[in-house]
């Protein structure tokens, strides 16, 4: 058969895409349960332990997240792709991933807790470190989510996912209600990967697998490691990229700072699944459009920047003319020095939007060492501007080295001549060309017609 003669256009009847638009909906109802719970248990929780208490909660769950790229191993993805291309070996696949994610928990956990003891952190500091870190273990079982989702079956994962982060929050909240100290706050985080494990042996069980039939193969550990080992390397760099600004802020300044950033951040960031949910929903669609038209393909990527950058405009905006109503509102009085860095921060989310696209592209064209290249680029830039800006302007200055090292990194893919037309079609997006000159010809036509 031609390619003119496949047929590019989406049976919306056919049980397939019932199938595949099933387990997305799960996807995204997870994901926007667990966006809303989160914002308003997060802000129940911080303005409980006040910005110092909740400074040090946080820096210790991004020193713990500077190394558990360690733990998983990178292997997620290609877990899935072992599972899709080879069902039968199931129970060797999961029993050696699990092995390997096991070894790789412990050794997390030792260089964390090394790390934080050469860093000379008290020793109250190294006990929360320790005891948030110690959730690796239970993470290792998280293979069974791979799984799940090699079947596109993510309602399981959903049930468990959402299951242990429902009882997570409610454990929170009493926390709160019964006025317990910060350790408690630090047990019930790791507690959330106990349940977490214990959602997924059920529903392994409950679909009749067996957990006794998992074994480990070593010539499959050294087929994953192979295909594995540039992802951790990734995850190392997507890790510092996250996590390095509080954790610069808590040595250069402190932890009651860093309390005052990380509300910011929340407020930011809960944004940022809006992004992934649209992207992963219409780029199917733009990438079959290749198959009919290049021209048909680059318009509907256009319209996907347009959207994403209007959207993240449309938010970053009224966020800076009210961020100071906003953290007194949510946060409180006690949060007042969060506003200005909410000011520059919201709008790394234009980088950031336009980047979740900008990556599915690269995805979508085999150009994944580029994304890699991108993010490299972004980790030495926040991590230097943070070195020099948190002295001077303090944590608005780590607020600027994120803005500039996402905004970096993102439109950094216009660095090659193959993709520079990317970074002409975001910046029309940020510009809104298209949309005011659409907005123009309707104004245009509705006064020729009237």
């Amino acid at each position: 058969m031609s390619d003119n003669n496949i047929n590019t256009k989406i049976n919306f009847s056919s049980e397939t895409f019932k199938r595949y638009f099933a387990n997305t909906s799960w996807m995204f109802a997870e994901k926007i349960f667990r966006t809303l719970i989160a914002f308003f248990v997060g802000i129940y929780v911080a303005r409980y332990l006040g910005p110092g208490e909740f400074g040090l909660l946080n820096y210790a769950i991004s020193f713990a997240g500077l190394f558990t790229s360690f733990a998983n191993l990178g292997m997620d993805s290609i877990v899935v792709r072992e599972l899709v291309k080879s069902p039968e070996r199931r129970d060797e696949m999961l029993g050696t991933v699990f092995r390997l994610r096991l070894i790789g928990s412990f050794v997390t956990i030792t260089l964390v807790s090394l790390t934080a003891f050469l860093a000379n952190e008290s020793s109250f500091n190294l006990l929360l470190i320790v005891i948030i870190s110690s959730a690796t273990i239970f993470q290792s079982l998280g293979v069974v989510e791979q799984f799940f989702q090699s079947r596109v079956e993510a309602k399981y994962n959903v049930i468990a996912q959402s299951s242990s982060f429902f009882i997570s929050a409610v454990l929170k909240v009493l926390l709160v209600f019964f006025n317990q100290p910060l350790l408690f706050f630090a047990i019930v985080q790791t507690l959330e990967s106990v349940f977490l494990a214990i959602g997924y042996y059920f529903v392994y069980k409950k679909n009749k697998f067996s957990f006794a039939n998992w074994r480990f193969a070593k010539t499959a550990a050294i087929e994953l490691f192979k295909d594995s080992w540039p992802l951790v390397l990734s995850g190392v760099v997507i890790a510092i990229y996250m996590k390095i600004d509080q954790v610069m802020i808590k040595n250069f300044m402190s932890a009651k700072d860093v309390g005052y950033y990380a509300a910011a951040v929340k407020l930011c960031e809960a944004w940022y699944f809006v992004p992934m949910a649209i992207s992963t929903s219409v780029f199917p669609a733009i990438v079959n459009a290749k198959q009919t038209s290049e021209k048909l393909y680059l318009s509907r990527l256009q319209k996907l920047y347009d959207f994403l950058a209007a959207i993240s405009i449309a938010i970053a905006i009224p966020v800076t003319l009210l961020s100071d109503f906003i953290i007194n509102l949510l946060f409180g009085p006690a949060y007042k020095p969060a506003a200005p860095v909410l000011t520059i921060y919201i709008w790394a989310g234009v980088a950031t939007f336009l980047g979740v696209a900008s990556s599915q592209y690269l995805i979508s064209e085999n150009l994944t060492k580029l994304s890699f290249y991108r993010t490299l680029i972004g980790m030495i830039v926040n991590v230097i501007m943070n070195w020099f800006l948190i002295p001077l302007y303090g944590i608005n200055g780590a607020a600027i080295a994120t803005l500039v090292s996402y905004s970096l990194a993102t439109f950094s893919v216009g660095f090659t001549k193959k993709t520079f037309n990317q970074l002409i079609m975001m910046m029309r997006s940020i510009l809104l060309i298209n949309i005011l000159s659409e907005l123009y010809k309707y104004v245009i036509n509705y006064k020729a017609k009237n």
